[in-house]
């Protein structure tokens, strides 16, 4: 029977479909990165969510936050989320959580329930631990880079933490993953120079704060702001919620395309021996 996700299972199947029906995948982080790692997973038919972010939209999430319009500037962003799953899936779970994961939060979350998780956050203390606890959970995890100060969407690659180039953030995890014991961790990154941010003072964040009046920062709580596009963060969102959906359902490409090019030639053969058969039919 049709239903929204029935061209996704023209190409995946319905055992695939049913996997990832049955997964849950924790997001950490529902910004430019996290929101379209939502909102491709919802649209890919993922049944089970655990959304944690503490922030409320801001105006100047609208350039590139999915969840972000005008409409929701001041709401909680995880529930702007969930509201947006339920539109896409009214079947599916969504659990949220408006809170920071730092050690003193940490106890709140069971990563073992988890089939995946998705770091999306901004700081290096809460990115380490959620991928410490991904890792003692026996849980796949996958950890977005910097994708702020860039513009090009096709420097973006996923690969092992160990093997980034050019990437600060990534530089500073490789240090602290390895302090931990740590020697892998899947990460996207940007192999792109960040560009260095136009001080403007008339869009100064600093000087113009308009973080609504219930956002838990403020500007000036922040020790860097960064230039973004609605370019960079979304490709990165998703191309991680891709990964994802992939290694839940245990999809292999080059099989596939096998699979499919012998199924090919046995059409053509067929058609062929179809052919030749009516020749000889008409001959005789």
């Amino acid at each position: 029977m049709q239903n929204q996700f029935s061209r996704t299972q023209m190409l995946l199947g319905a055992e695939a479909m049913e996997k990832l029906k049955t997964a849950h995948v924790a997001i950490f982080g529902i910004g430019g990165v996290g929101g379209y790692v939502v909102e491709a997973l919802a649209r890919a038919g993922v049944g089970h969510f655990s959304l944690i972010d503490d922030d409320v939209v801001c105006l100047t999430n609208i350039n590139r936050q999915i969840m972000a319009t005008i409409k929701t500037v001041g709401h909680p962003k995880v529930e702007v989320a969930k509201e947006r799953v339920l539109s896409i899936n009214p079947h599916a779970e969504v659990e949220t959580y408006k809170t920071f994961f730092l050690p003193d939060t940490k106890d709140q979350f069971d990563f073992t329930k988890w089939d995946y998780v998705v770091d999306a956050v901004d700081t290096v203390t809460a990115k380490l631990l959620i991928i410490e606890e991904s890792k003692k959970a026996g849980v796949p995890v996958i950890s977005c880079m910097g994708c702020g100060n860039r513009m090009d969407p096709s420097k973006l690659e996923i690969t092992d933490v160990y093997k980034t180039v050019k990437d600060p953030l990534s530089k500073v995890m490789r240090r602290e993953l390895k302090k931990r014991g740590i020697k892998k961790c899947t990460v996207l990154y940007s192999t792109e120079t960040a560009l260095s941010p136009i001080d403007d003072p008339e869009i100064s964040c600093r000087e113009h704060c308009v973080c609504p009046p219930n956002s838990p920062r403020s500007c000036n709580d922040r020790r860097a702001i960064p230039a973004s596009t609605p370019f960079v963060p979304p490709a990165a969102g998703i191309m991680i919620a891709s990964r994802v959906a992939t290694e839940i359902i245990g999809f292999d490409h080059e099989a596939r395309e096998k699979q499919d090019l012998e199924t090919r030639l046995k059409k053509r053969e067929l058609f062929r021996a179809g052919r030749a058969l009516r020749e000889k039919l008409e001959k005789a």
